[in-house]
C-alpha cells in the first residue's frame, strides 16, 4: 500500500467511522472538555491527511521524500544542494495541499469575524436599551419572556432579561449567570467557528456534521459544569428548565435552547467522571491524532 492509499483509507476512517464511534460513546457527555477536543483533533487531522493526500497524488511517480524536498524549493527553501527548477507536477503538489488548508483557516476566520460582526451590531443595540448591573456583573434587557445569554469575544457582555431576574431565585439566577460567564471565559466562539468552517469546506463528510452538533452541545454541559462548581444540581436544573425556552441572538450563547432536555437529564442524573486513566488516555488521543496523517512519511522516508 502506497503513501497516498494510506491517507485516503485513514481520512475515510476519520471522517465516516470515527464520527460514528463518538457517537456510541458515553464518555464525551462525562468528560466534555476532552469529547470537544477530540472533535477539534478529529477535523484537524481529517484536514491534514486530505492534504498529504492531495499532495501525493499529484505526483505519484514520485519518491515522497524526493516530492517533499521539491516542495521546499518550490516555496524558496532550499537545502543547500542545486536542484532543477520545480516542474508543473512540483508546483501542483505544492497547491493543491495548500488550497484545501487555506480553505479550512480562511473560512475559519470567515465565521469568526462574521459572527463578531453580528454579536457587535446587537451589542450597540444593546448599551442603548439595556441597563449595566454591578450587583449582577451584566446587563440587564427589557423583554416579556425570561432570557439569559452572553456575547463573546471582544467586549463581551453577559445579558438577563428583566423578566428573568422577577422569575429566578437569586440562586438560581446565580447559577445562570455563571454558566453564561463560562462560555466567555472559555472562549467558546473560537471552536464554534472552527466546526462551522469545517462544515463549508467538507459539507459531504459526516465528521463536519456531527463535530457541529455535538461541540456545541459540549460547550454547553462545560459551562453547566462551571456553574456546578459554586452551585447545586437542584438550583442549576430548575434555573435551566425555566430558561429551556429562551431565545438568543446570532453569534451568541444561551443557558436554554435545543439542549436544555439533554443537560437536564445530566445535571439531574450525574454519573461519574471517568477514571483518570481513561482521561489520561483520552487526552494523549487529542494531542496524538493530528500527527497521524504524518507518520507515513516517517515510514517512507526514513533517515539516511
Amino acid at each position: 500500500m502506497n503513501v497516498a492509499t494510506a491517507l485516503v483509507a485513514y481520512a475515510a476512517v476519520v471522517g465516516f467511522a470515527a464520527p460514528r464511534l463518538m457517537m456510541r460513546s458515553v464518555w464525551p457527555y462525562r468528560a466534555p472538555a476532552l469529547g470537544a477536543a477530540v472533535w477539534l483533533a478529529l477535523m484537524v487531522s481529517f484536514t491534514l491527511a486530505t492534504a498529504l493526500a492531495a499532495s501525493h497524488l499529484a505526483t505519484p511517480t514520485k519518491h515522497l521524500h524526493a516530492g517533499l524536498v521539491g516542495l521546499l524549493h518550490a516555496c524558496g527553501l532550499g537545502t543547500g544542494t542545486p536542484t532543477p527548477d520545480p516542474t508543473t507536477a512540483d508546483q501542483l503538489a505544492l497547491a493543491v495541499p495548500l488550497a484545501v488548508v487555506i480553505a479550512f483557516v480562511g473560512s475559519f476566520f470567515f465565521h469568526l469575524v462574521r459572527a463578531g460582526m453580528a454579536r457587535a451590531r446587537h451589542r450597540d443595540r444593546l448599551d442603548k436599551v439595556g441597563v449595566r448591573c454591578d450587583r449582577l456583573r451584566a446587563v440587564v434587557l427589557p423583554h416579556g419572556r425570561p432570557a439569559a445569554y452572553c456575547l463573546p469575544g471582544f467586549r463581551s457582555r453577559v445579558v438577563v432579561s428583566d423578566s428573568a431576574v422577577r422569575l429566578l431565585a437569586e440562586e438560581q439566577l446565580g447559577a445562570v449567570l455563571e454558566h453564561e460567564r463560562a462560555h466567555v471565559s472559555g472562549r467558546h466562539h473560537v471552536p464554534i467557528a472552527a466546526v462551522e468552517a469545517f462544515a463549508s469546506v467538507f459539507p459531504w463528510i459526516p465528521l463536519a456534521r456531527r463535530a457541529r452538533e455535538q461541540t456545541a452541545v459540549l460547550l454547553e454541559m462545560i459551562a453547566d459544569d462551571r456553574a456546578l462548581r459554586s452551585h447545586s444540581h437542584e438550583t442549576l436544573a430548575s434555573a435551566l428548565y425555566e430558561m429551556a425556552a429562551g431565545r438568543v441572538p446570532k453569534g451568541a450563547f444561551g443557558v436554554g435552547g435545543a439542549t436544555a432536555l439533554l443537560r437536564l437529564k445530566r445535571i439531574l442524573v450525574p454519573r461519574p467522571a471517568p477514571h483518570p486513566a481513561l482521561r489520561g488516555s483520552l487526552a494523549s488521543v487529542a494531542l496524538a491524532v493530528p500527527l497521524v496523517p504524518l507518520l507515513p512519511l516517517l515510514v517512507a522516508c526514513p533517515p539516511a
